[in-house]
Order: structure tokens, then C-alpha cells, then sequence
């Protein structure tokens, strides 16, 4: 397995594996979905990565994790998903962290997560890079019931 940044080949992939994440656990996408996988480019431009770990021998995307700025200093985490057809393998936490680093790289001195609780896979990636729950007043989604914060000065890197 390989870690890579967006390619256009793997756009399709990351739109599929999120949708059907999504859908299946919560039935609909919301309009924040929709606008996120419409504006890719422009995201990406605006500072956005997205990361993929990619099957060596086949080419075949594993998972994607996504990461953009909110501001200067604050960035988001989002997107993490991954191809329900293949075993994991880890791939979901390295796309993770390499969200992540990329963001921190990037000037973040704080991450955020929105999330929903009953996500215990992805919870445990979250805690396992030293995000910590936070509690909000407004969660983003409607299926957004949980967040999290990562703050660099509150971490060795």
C-alpha cells in the first residue's frame, strides 16, 4: 500500500466511497456532501488535500481522507472513507494521518473533526492521533452529533 495525493483518476473513487458510506449509515447525503464532491478543484486550490492509499500491485484505492483550511490556522479533517470491497488493511488510518500532516505542514495549529458517535472505527482513529472530543453548539451536519479537536501546541510532533 502507498499513500498518494488527489489524482484525477482516483476523483470517482472518492466520491463513491463517501456516498456510500454515508448513505448506508444515514440514509442521505446532506448539501455540504454534495458541495464538497462539486467543488474538488476549487477546494484543492483554496489549500485542500486529498490523500488516498492505493494497492501497489493493482492501482486500486483502499481509502481517502480529505483535509482543508477553514482559516489560517484551523483546518478540518473530513471525508475519511473507505472502499467497502477490500480489506483495509490499515489504509484508512494512514490516509488519516497523512491528512493530517499535511495540514499541520500547512500552518494549522488547531484540527477539527465533526462526527457521529456511533462511528466507533472512525473514533478510534480520531483518539489514536490525539484528538480530543470537544462539544459544540453546532455539529455542521445533521448527522453530526460529536467533534473533536487537536491543538498542536497540546502535542509533540
Amino acid at each position: 500500500m502507498k499513500i498518494i495525493q488527489f489524482e484525477e483518476r482516483y476523483r470517482e473513487d472518492f466520491i463513491r466511497f463517501n456516498t456510500e458510506w454515508i448513505v448506508s449509515n444515514f440514509g442521505f447525503l446532506e448539501q455540504h456532501d454534495k458541495e464538497t464532491f462539486e467543488k474538488i478543484d476549487e477546494k484543492i486550490k483554496s489549500g485542500a488535500m486529498i490523500f488516498f492509499a492505493v494497492e501497489e500491485d493493482t492501482e486500486t484505492a483502499l481509502a481517502a481522507c480529505m483535509t482543508e483550511p477553514m482559516n489560517e490556522s484551523v483546518w478540518e479533517i473530513c471525508k475519511l472513507c473507505s472502499n467497502k470491497d477490500i480489506p483495509h488493511k490499515g489504509a484508512g488510518s494512514a490516509v488519516f494521518k497523512a491528512a493530517m500532516d499535511w495540514a499541520l505542514e500547512h500552518g494549522a495549529e488547531k484540527l477539527f473533526i465533526f462526527s457521529n458517535s456511533r462511528l466507533k472505527a472512525a473514533l478510534h482513529i480520531y483518539r489514536k492521533y490525539g484528538f480530543k472530543e470537544i462539544k459544540l453548539d453546532d455539529y455542521e451536519y445533521v448527522r453530526g452529533d460529536i467533534a473533536f479537536e487537536y491543538k498542536r501546541e497540546d502535542c509533540d510532533l
